[in-house]
């Protein structure tokens, strides 16, 4: 392994959201990031920080991370969501995404949380192989629902 795995810095936050935009294109949602470096800053780094991230640096350059933070299940107790796990492109053969998925499961476990959860792509099949291959249960009957700024603001005014 030539890259190494580490807890995320303030200095580190221009090469997530780097890494963020890069994977909203691949995403096909080029335009969907709004978060700012100094989002991530205040966010990440406050008194009480909004999220973690691991990141995997390899000669002085972050090449992938995964971001999380802890959330609660009425069913489980403490739960880790894993927000977004991203190698960049030219580096997804090299291992880092295994080592930030297991620096994630390791932070879980060593904390005792009871699950990590995630959503993942149906298109994007190397990924879902990829967690199914680490005993991750794929839940095909469970959508995701989300609502936009926009709508939240609509919803308000008219209720």
């Amino acid at each position: 392994m030539d890259f190494t795995v580490r807890l995320g810095e303030e200095k580190d936050m221009q090469s997530v959201l780097n890494l963020i935009t890069e994977l909203a294109v691949f995403e096909k949602e080029p335009d969907a990031v709004e978060v700012t470096v100094d989002d991530l800053i205040k966010d990440g780094f406050s008194k009480n920080p909004k999220f973690k991230v691991f990141v995997a640096e390899q000669e002085n350059n972050i090449i992938g991370i995964a971001l999380f933070y802890e959330r609660y299940s009425t069913w489980k107790g403490r739960t880790i969501h894993l927000e977004d796990l991203i190698v960049t492109q030219s580096k997804q053969k090299v291992g880092a995404g295994k080592a930030l998925y297991t620096a994630v499961l390791k932070y879980a476990h060593d904390n005792n949380f009871k699950r990590v959860a995630w959503e993942v792509i149906d298109w994007n099949t190397n990924a879902v192989e990829f967690y199914k291959s680490t005993g991750a249960t794929y839940l095909n009957d469970w959508s995701v629902v989300q609502m936009d700024k926009e709508n939240l603001s609509k919803f308000i005014q008219n209720n």
